[in-house]
């Protein structure tokens, strides 16, 4: 059997709270900026200002985010990339530990999934027909993953499944 890879990149929508968190930082950053011009030297303040400029990026940066899925061969990766330069390892873990992954929108399962200690959504942010979730034991825990595979994407993680525990649905792959 050859090795399966697929990856993926879901770029999380911005919110509400992600405008007024960077409205809030810039806003922020000028008046702390104008202040230190007031009451501070003015050469001073000038350097004041700057920094408090840049740390206002450094901080809005934590909100470009996307998610990248790295399937490969059974085993399912998913990294998170703040403002597409700094990367981090969330999840790890193979397939075949899930003990059940489904459509989010899926009543049958909900009472498992009602089950998990945690849950972690590693989606793009909109509930859609490609939005699913599994459940698997991560770190100790019982965690509800939240994610947006594409197509190929459940192809090769179907593949790997049991009939038991893989409950796809919007006319990918339909598995009682």
């Amino acid at each position: 059997m050859g090795d399966v890879f697929k990856e993926q990149i879901v770029k999380r929508k911005g919110t509400f709270k992600d405008i007024a968190i960077k409205a809030c930082l810039c806003i922020l950053a000028f008046l702390l900026g104008f202040a230190a011009l007031l009451f501070i030297n003015p050469m001073l303040g000038v350097l004041v200002w700057f920094a408090a400029g840049f740390g206002a990026r450094f901080l809005m940066s934590f909100l470009n985010v996307e998610y990248e899925y790295i399937f490969t061969s059974g085993e399912l990766d998913i990294d998170i990339i703040y403002d597409q330069s700094r990367r981090k390892r969330v999840f790890s873990g193979h397939v075949k530990q899930f003990e059940i992954m489904a459509h989010i929108d899926d009543k049958n399962h909900e009472g498992a999934f009602n089950g998990a200690q945690e849950v972690r959504d590693y989606s793009g942010g909109v509930k859609g027909l490609d939005t699913y979730a599994f459940l698997t034991v991560h770190d100790g825990k019982k965690v509800k993953i939240i994610f947006d595979p594409n197509e190929k994407m459940l192809k090769a993680i179907s593949g790997v499944l049991t009939r038991r525990n893989l409950h796809l649905r919007a006319g990918v792959i339909l598995m009682p």
